[in-house]
């Protein structure tokens, strides 16, 4: 079991102790014949303004005294320096040191200067002190300070501690004793705590620093790689590069070789857009010459009123075969499409219009196409594509269509009057679209 400071003193010491001459010699013992003696002494040292000794306190007040007052270490330095030698356990040494402090001889002397220089500063306070009630009014401003120890002698070594102070004072510090070794308890179960999350902050920290150490390898890997890839990469920028100075420098050697390769080449481009020119120059011929053979051939036969021979001064006002008809104006002017509109509707039908592709997409013109009933194609103002398109949906569908060279509202006419007698006519046989010039 651990002792505490207050626990009984120990038997008294072997009586070999040095004396103020240095001499060894027996421990001075009381004579009991001189007890009343010196309790007379004592009591008139309270009486006066001296300070008591060391050995003149209370037996039970050596064993605080030395304990907390004194550190072990210092009491060990000066039991090796007047003794002939000091325990080598602490409970002993502190033990003989109470035990020898209770009378006065060499290191009774020695501990007694030790605590007054040591606690200078709580003795100098207490000079002022006149009456034990200030000196008991000074010590609970003390006691639960920094300075206790040195309060503590202070106190029990002043002239005004009366026997029930200095009990009073000796239960306090018996009692804060009590809670220090409550607060050790504590705060060796919050060591054990502390520790406790210690080691398991620890074991997170070492969970941690392998997940780091697994990033730094994966991420030391993604590097490898897109180093990898980005010297991949240069090495194609450069074969690239190499390839291009190659191109470039053939290009030169053959600009060099042959100085009059541009021109030659403008010049077949050139070539190719004559030789397109001239085939739709040579499609169109082709469609003239049918369809002056048609005329021919059918003016032979004496057919009369074809649709190119009428040529009425004024459109039909609103026939009534065009009412439910929509008729497809492909080309013409763009400033005579109201024109045309008006004729148009004028005849009773519903008027559409495309201008051939020259700003409407060509590829509508198909969905125009088969929206419409009957088809006028101006021929003169219609792209060759336009042109080849109409002719080709009308062939296929059987839709009417009339062909009309010259741009304007008297041949728009014409075609409408046509378009009118063969709707008018549907026993008629339907012959190829014809040509109407304008």
């Amino acid at each position: 079991m651990t002792a505490t400071v207050f626990d009984p003193p120990p038997p008294d010491p072997a009586p070999t102790l040095l004396d103020r001459s240095g001499r060894w010699g027996p421990v001075p013992h009381a004579d009991p014949a001189d007890g009343c003696c010196a309790d007379g002494a004592a009591t008139a040292a309270r009486a006066g303004s001296r300070r008591r000794r060391l050995w003149e306190l209370d037996p039970h007040a050596h064993c605080p005294v030395v304990g907390l007052c004194l550190p072990v270490a210092t009491l060990r330095r000066l039991m090796e320096r007047h003794l002939a030698s000091a325990p080598a356990d602490d409970h002993d040494l502190h033990g003989t040191g109470v035990g020898t402090c209770r009378t006065r001889n060499v290191l009774a002397e020695a501990v007694q200067r030790e605590l007054d220089q040591r606690h200078a500063p709580q003795l100098r306070a207490t000079r002022s002190v006149k009456t034990t009630t200030q000196l008991l009014a000074w010590w609970d401003l003390q006691r639960t300070g920094p300075h206790m120890a040195g309060a503590l002698w202070a106190v029990l070594t002043h002239a005004r501690c009366s026997s029930e102070a200095e009990d009073r004072v000796l239960g306090q510090v018996h009692m804060q004793q009590h809670e220090v070794g409550q607060m050790a308890r504590a705060l060796a179960d919050r060591q054990q705590q502390l520790q406790a999350q210690l080691a398991q902050a620890r074991h997170e920290q070492d969970q941690m620093a392998g997940r780091l150490d697994e990033l730094r390898r994966q991420h030391a890997q993604e590097r490898e790689r897109l180093q990898a890839e980005a010297l991949r990469l240069r090495g194609v920028v450069l074969a690239r590069e190499a390839l291009i100075s190659q191109l470039d420098a053939e290009r030169a050697a053959l600009l060099q070789a042959q100085p009059d390769l541009p021109a030659r080449q403008a010049l077949a481009q050139q070539l190719r857009d004559q030789g397109e020119r001239l085939r739709d120059l040579q499609r169109t011929l082709n469609r003239v010459i049918d369809d002056n053979t048609r005329l021919r051939a059918a003016r032979s036969d004496g057919v009369a009123g074809d649709d190119s021979a009428a040529v009425p001064c004024t459109p039909p006002a609103a026939a009534p075969a065009l009412d439910s008809c929509a008729v497809l104006c492909v080309g013409g002017r763009t400033g005579a499409v109201p024109v045309y509109r008006q004729v148009v509707e004028a005849a009773g039908a519903q008027f559409l219009h495309h201008d051939g592709g020259e700003e409407d997409n060509l590829q509508r013109l198909d969905s125009t196409l088969a929206a419409a009933d009957l088809v006028i194609c101006q021929t003169g103002c219609v792209s060759h594509g336009a042109y080849w398109r109409v002719k080709d949906h009308c062939r296929r569908t059987g839709k009417r269509c009339v062909f009309v060279e010259q741009p304007s509202a008297s041949s728009l006419q014409r075609a409408l009057q046509g378009l009118a007698a063969t709707v008018q006519a549907p026993d008629t046989p339907n012959p190829s679209p014809p040509w109407t010039p304008g």
